[in-house]
């Protein structure tokens, strides 16, 4: 099968883009598999809202911490990057709140962005500099972070990143993959036993004629890779050959999440809407 034969599979032929919500600067989309609804954040609103097929658009948390990044952990917490507050929070189902991290070796945070669940509980993000001012950076670096909430223990994995933004594992979590919205490609990374990080190489590149930078990623079962980016999410084999782009009207999408049921929706967030996308291949499991 070629790559045009694996994209027309991946996304049958009568399968449309839907407009779930609108007038929104979206990001971070999440399921909720135990509750049936979709979380997504509005950076500038400073707020999370909430999307149900029964109730549509609500407020899920304001003030959110300009909440950016979200995912749930094994416990079924609901954890945020608050791009704004500079830390990683976590939410509990009786609505519990905690900051999980804030600084390392005693310095703030940048502003994390995006987040991922490694099947053993820890915690990597990324932290770029993208909510604060040039004079507010205490760190010399824009790292991505391994936290592990059993010991309570910060560990910067990589410090070469221009902008580090979304990252997402390998189904089987053998590599990681990370985006590096400046230099307008993905790194994937092998990760050791112990959770850290290993030899890194360039996996995709996303440069188009078009705005839009590698944001958001997520990968299906099988290990194909979808990557937010100009014009709409590109997706890639686990070899990184391009297989197609799913196109969004919004020209500078942000991020995208699986949901559903039976998994087999790609929410995709973008600069005003967000949409929902039904695809052949499940994603990997968030809750």
């Amino acid at each position: 099968m070629n790559s045009s034969e694996k994209m027309g599979f991946i996304r049958p032929e009568d399968s449309k883009l839907e407009k779930l919500a609108t007038g929104i600067l979206t990001e971070g989309p999440v399921w909720s598999a135990s509750k049936g609804f979709l979380l997504f954040s509005d950076i500038r609103a400073n707020c999370i809202y909430k999307w149900s097929m029964d109730e549509g658009v609500t407020v899920f948390r304001s003030p959110s911490g300009n909440s950016n990044g979200l995912t749930y952990d094994k416990k079924g917490g609901l954890i945020m990057c608050e791009h704004g507050n500079r830390r990683l929070s976590r939410l509990d189902s009786d609505n519990t709140y905690a900051v999980v991290v804030d600084r390392f070796h005693g310095k703030r945070l940048n502003s994390p962005n995006d987040v991922v669940v490694k099947s053993d509980g820890t915690i990597y993000f990324t932290d770029p500099p993208y909510g604060i001012q040039p004079d507010e950076q205490e760190l010399p670096f824009q790292g991505v972070f391994r936290f592990d909430p059993e010991h309570q223990n910060l560990t910067l994995l990589a410090d070469d990143f221009e902008r580090p933004n979304g990252l997402t594992f390998s189904p089987d979590e053998r590599v990681l993959y990370v985006a590096d919205s400046y230099r307008m490609h993905v790194r994937v990374f092998d990760v050791n036993p112990d959770g850290s990080l290993g030899d890194s190489r360039v996996f995709a590149e996303t440069h188009s004629e078009s705005p839009g930078v590698p944001d958001g990623m997520k990968v299906d079962v099988e290990g194909n890779l979808y990557v937010v980016a100009a014009t709409g999410v590109w997706v890639f084999s686990k070899d990184g050959d391009k297989l197609g782009i799913i196109r969004v009207p919004d020209p500078r999408p942000t991020n995208c999440g699986w949901g559903d049921q039976d998994w087999k929706s790609l929410f995709i967030a973008a600069r005003t809407s967000v949409y929902r996308i039904r695809l052949s291949i499940p994603g990997l499991r968030t809750s």
